[in-house]
Parts: C-alpha cells; sequence; structure tokens
C-alpha cells in the first residue's frame, strides 16, 4: 500500500471512529435531496429502465450505466461543503 492509500486508510479510520462519517453521510443526503439531485437519479433510472425493458435490466446494470451522470450530476457547491467539513474535522483531530 502507497503512502497515499496509507493516508486516506487512516482518515476514514478516524472519521469512522469519531462518527463524523456518519455525520458527513447525513448531510451529503439531506443536500443531494434539497438541490434536486436524488429525483434526477430517480428520472434517470426510469429511464434506462423503459429504454431497456425491465426484464432486461439488474441492478448492477442500473448502477453501472447512472454511477457516471450521478457523480458528475453532484453539485460543486456540494462537493466543497464536504470537503471543508472533512478538513476542519482534520484540523480539528490533526493526530494523523
Amino acid at each position: 500500500m502507497n503512502k497515499d492509500s496509507q493516508m486516506r486508510a487512516a482518515i476514514n479510520q478516524k472519521l469512522i471512529e469519531m462518527g463524523e462519517r456518519e455525520r458527513l453521510k447525513e448531510l451529503l443526503r439531506a443536500k443531494l435531496v434539497e438541490c434536486g439531485w436524488k429525483d434526477q437519479m430517480k428520472a434517470q433510472c426510469k429511464d434506462v429502465i423503459r429504454e431497456k425493458g425491465l426484464e432486461h435490466v439488474t441492478v448492477e446494470d442500473l448502477v453501472v450505466e447512472i454511477t457516471p451522470k450521478g457523480r458528475a450530476l453532484v453539485p460543486d457547491s456540494v462537493k466543497k461543503e464536504l470537503l471543508q467539513r472533512i478538513r476542519a474535522f482534520l484540523a480539528q483531530h490533526s493526530t494523523l
């Protein structure tokens, strides 16, 4: 494992131990609902199912197909807010 991977793993572990990861996930869920992202993704799923037919689409296929669009549709403001929260958390717990 390279140094970058080790650092990510250590940060993730700290976020989990302190309960911050769950708080960040809840914040992300709320922000995505608030900005309409969830509705956009639901519509995208319906389009894929309509296009391919319900009997020809698995959950895995759906995830693979919509994930790139889903990531691209997350507003920059949401990404920035999460990054700021993570940085603030790391600054408070800088024993890493």
